[in-house]
């Protein structure tokens, strides 16, 4: 498996993570973030001041709005940084100008929320993340040098601070690049209404596709338990009227009762697959108490901690059974482990889903687990999921999809 992002890469090898190239990657990102949030200072600082002053005189106004512009190609540079450390690239978002002009490109990018979503990331930059990636970069580093100089017979339990200290700074750059470039997503991809018409179309065929595999498994559902559930119970009342005709002890009789314990055996699989197909429990009680009775049924202990406002959306609500419901299904088959959990929480207009196992790991998505599957499903719902599974283990699936509660 090839990691994505340098927080995958630290989480799933913590150990090869150190001899691949993703803490130099990191160390690269923070190193630019300096320059760059340095140079957004001085352009900024400029900008305000040739504003404010020229304001007087009623001209100030295209240096402002040259600030606010200018915030644009901060946001693009970052875009470019951000594949040091996540490979998913990020679209421009801003949409063609009207018409054809100078005039025409300034209105259009000052009307596009983006470009306001770019200042307030170039400001954050300047003011905070700059300084806070210079901070990081020198605790890793300066901090070990200075204590290495200072060290003498006395002070050697400093030297092993600073030892400490950098041999952990792989790790304390790579977790800051993970999460400043968390932070440069937020502000800087693309919303749902600024994708591409096509892209759009995408994720609509998406949805639509999701809701004809919806219909048909409710269609199976119906079928099965309409036509086969009730042929094979009507086959057990023919069996049994047969057995009033058959002396108890015949050969036939006992043909009879392995004949009865076989579509017992069916009935109880045929039982199981539509519960499996359209759970009940899920459609009338909702995704918690679906998971509840699927884990009380489950062949190894597992501690269910979903805490959700409400019912969610009934297509959101369903991929998530089913998504679960496939993770569970591969600790049962391939983990070995003695224990499992699953934990969701709603936080913000997003639903966060963990599901752990303390077997011995090594799942890989791109192997054909099965997960690749409910990669597409989440994302079909605008949802993404990591997977950190080292060697040994233990396994975590993480989840996470956007969601409006009514």
């Amino acid at each position: 498996m090839h990691p994505k992002t340098a927080w995958q890469a630290m989480a799933q090898r913590p150990l090869s993570f150190l001899t691949s190239s993703w803490p130099w990657r990191s160390l690269a990102y923070l190193a630019g973030g300096v320059v760059v949030g340095a140079a957004a200072v001085l352009v900024f600082a400029t900008g305000l001041v040739a504003g404010l002053v020229l304001l007087v005189v009623l001209v100030g106004v295209a240096p402002l709005a040259g600030v606010v512009l200018s915030s644009m190609a901060v946001a693009t540079v970052e875009r470019y940084r951000l594949r040091l450390v996540d490979l998913d690239s990020l679209p421009n978002p801003h949409r063609e100008p009207e018409a054809p002009g100078l005039r025409s490109w300034v209105a259009t990018r000052l009307k596009e929320q983006v470009t306001w979503r770019e200042l307030m990331f170039t400001l954050v930059s300047a003011a905070a993340l700059w300084w806070l990636d210079l901070l990081v970069l020198c605790f890793s580093f300066g901090v070990p040098v200075l204590t290495f100089e200072a060290a003498d017979g006395d002070t050697w339990p400093w030297a092993v601070f600073g030892a400490v200290v950098l041999l952990a700074s792989p790790y304390t750059v790579t977790s800051w690049a993970g999460a400043r470039a968390a932070l440069a997503r937020t502000f800087l991809a693309p919303r749902d209404e600024e994708l591409g018409e096509e892209l759009k179309e995408v994720r609509a065929s998406q949805v639509r596709l999701l809701d004809s595999f919806d219909a048909e498994r409710v269609r199976i559902e119906r079928d099965l338990h309409d036509g086969a559930q009730q042929r094979l119970v009507s086959l057990g009342m023919t069996l049994g009227l047969m057995r009033l005709d058959v002396p108890e002890g015949s050969p036939l009789a006992e043909r009879l009762t392995e004949a009865e314990g076989q579509l017992a055996t069916a009935h109880k699989e045929l039982r199981s697959l539509i519960r499996g197909l359209n759970p009940p429990v899920l459609a009338d009680h909702g995704l918690v108490a679906a998971i509840q009775d699927y884990a009380s049924r489950f062949p190894i202990p597992v501690t269910v901690d979903l805490q959700l406002p409400g019912r969610l959306p009934r297509q959101l609500e369903t991929t998530m059974y089913y998504v679960i419901n496939e993770a569970m299904t591969n600790i049962a088959r391939h983990s070995g482990a003695a224990h499992a959990a699953v934990r969701g929480r709603y936080h913000s207009d997003l639903l966060v889903l963990d599901i752990s196992d303390d077997g011995k790991g090594g799942v890989d998505p791109e192997a054909g687990s099965g997960l690749t599957g409910l990669a597409d499903r989440l994302k079909a719902l605008g949802g993404r999921m990591r997977v950190s599974s080292p060697a040994g283990g233990p396994t975590l699936l993480h989840v996470e999809v956007p969601c409006h509660f009514a």
